[in-house]
């Protein structure tokens, strides 16, 4: 059965999703399923599976699937990226900035945090110069974004993530009141435990950056966790500020410029089952998934006004059984993904298929 679309969805499907010679956006779902059921035993029986969740949008998976899968291009199928650690070096970051230049022209959005880059000012030891620190490298990424987006029709996206107790914080907490900066990249603070105990007291709140070595002469320094490091790492003291009116900062900016949001890391580290083997410091450009250095995951959808018997009557309900069947089919289909896709980095590529990460969502909800 051919599904008709709305106006506005027939142009989406068009300019975004359709391939050459699919006449309809059924023609788009058998592609989907054909391809991610090829890594099946049974490839007739799963892409059958397949296509009877994605017919009639039962579930909609993620945009680069459907845009990708069976196109014939060198992409990913994957929507969200979180890269690797940005080495504090020259050579490091803008190694960095090519992986990410890679995944995105790949079509992938991408995450980073930025809290390891040293803090403006601050001298490099063996080189005598002194750093600009990690906002002025992030306005770096922004225009290698927007120098791709020139190059194609889809907007790449970013996201940048600093510690809450980085000695640059507040330089990151009001960037986005220049509306001509970092228009490529949504902003999210680290928030921790700690912080967050500092602020409900009234504490002070040390800003600090590591400093294992002890070599650049603060007059405090005390260990804490910190992206790069496997264990809490000395790190000297550069300012203390108070807590309460950091946080306020940081709400006043939320409040008039949208930005920055936060993320309570180390929240998302405890609920995260992977916990025992991995840290997570940053999460895709929309802040969906939090993710692991070279972590990836395809998302989806179970779309509920499908599943609603007797719609608008006082006898309406959801089919229970029938989202159960579609989810673990649509777990299936996401997990083939894994499989399918292309990879823009070897790293990638592994740390996806050891983790297998998926994420199944619903939509057609209103509160």
């Amino acid at each position: 059965m051919t599904q008709r679309l709305e106006p506005l969805a027939q142009h989406v499907w068009e300019t975004k999703y359709r391939q050459p010679g699919e006449q309809s956006v059924d023609d788009s779902w058998r592609r989907v399923a054909g391809v991610l059921a090829q890594v099946e035993s049974d490839p007739e029986h799963w892409s059958a599976r397949f296509y009877e969740i994605l017919e009639g949008f039962r579930f909609l998976p993620g945009g680069r699937i459907l845009a990708g899968a069976g196109s014939g291009r060198h992409v990913s199928l994957f929507n969200c990226f979180v890269m690797g650690i940005i080495p504090d070096s020259m050579d490091g970051i803008f190694t960095a900035l090519r992986e990410g230049a890679m995944t995105l022209q790949s079509g992938g959005g991408v995450g980073y945090d930025f809290s390891t880059l040293r803090p403006a000012g601050s001298a490099a030891v063996t080189r005598g110069t002194v750093a600009s620190g990690p906002v002025s490298f992030m306005q770096v990424w922004d225009s290698m974004c927007a120098t791709l987006v020139s190059t194609g029709s889809r907007r790449g996206a970013m996201m940048a993530t600093l510690r809450c107790d980085h000695p640059d914080i507040e330089t990151f907490v009001e960037a986005k009141r220049d509306p001509k900066l970092l228009r490529h990249f949504n902003l999210s603070v680290q928030v921790t435990d700690a912080f967050m105990r500092a602020v409900e007291a009234d504490d002070p709140w040390p800003l600090v950056f590591p400093d294992p070595e002890r070599k650049r002469g603060a007059q405090q320094y005390l260990e804490r966790a910190w992206p790069g490091h496997d264990l809490p790492v000395v790190c000297g003291v550069h300012r203390i500020v108070s807590a309460r009116e950091l946080w306020n900062r940081i709400m006043q900016a939320t409040y008039d410029v949208a930005e920055p949001g936060v993320l309570f890391i180390d929240r998302i580290n405890r609920l995260n089952n992977l916990y025992y083997c991995e840290r997570i410091s940053a999460t895709n450009p929309c802040g969906e998934i939090p993710l692991p250095p070279y972590g990836a995951c395809d998302l989806g959808s179970i779309n509920l006004t499908r599943f609603v018997r007797a719609p608008f009557t006082a006898q309406a309900e959801l089919d229970l059984a029938g989202i159960q069947e579609t989810a673990q089919v649509a777990v299936r289909l996401l997990d083939n993904v894994i499989d399918v896709t292309s990879f823009p980095l070897t790293h990638q590529a592994v740390k996806v298929r050891d983790a297998r990460r998926v994420g199944l969502g619903v939509t057609g909800t209103r509160r």
